[in-house]
């Protein structure tokens, strides 16, 4: 059984940064890549960020021009999305995901096997 769990969201002003964090359980069982998503209200999942099993690859959505850094501590099972110069538009419950088998970075939300129940983060004007 596979967990994933995000934490580090919350009220944040325009212009702030937050880190947020995934840790893995269950961990032996996948050794895919570690997507982050988020959903917006009224729209549909977006991809964010991908990072590899062992960090040496990672990936990024063109929208968010270098403002979101991924990263991982394999030792902690934990993978973080480091967001800075936030605004109002990031608003939204942000997942965490992961794939059970080594693959290459992927943006397609329907190839994790693995999801969290989302943090939100809200991003105050």
């Amino acid at each position: 059984q596979v967990q994933l769990v995000e934490s580090g969201g919350g009220l944040v002003q325009a212009g702030g940064s937050l880190r947020l964090s995934c840790v893995i359980s269950g961990r032996a069982f996948t050794r895919g890549p570690v997507g982050w998503f988020r959903q917006a209200p009224g729209k549909d999942m977006a991809f964010l960020s991908a990072i590899t099993w062992n960090g040496d690859r990672v990936g990024y959505a063109d929208s968010l021009k270098g403002r979101f850094s991924i990263s991982r501590d394999n030792a902690k099972d934990t993978v973080y999305l480091q967001m800075s110069s936030l605004k109002p538009e990031d608003t939204a419950v942000y997942y965490c995901a992961a794939r059970r088998e080594p693959s290459d970075l992927s943006d397609r939300m329907w190839e994790y096997n693995y999801w969290g129940q989302g943090t939100q983060v809200t991003v105050s004007s």
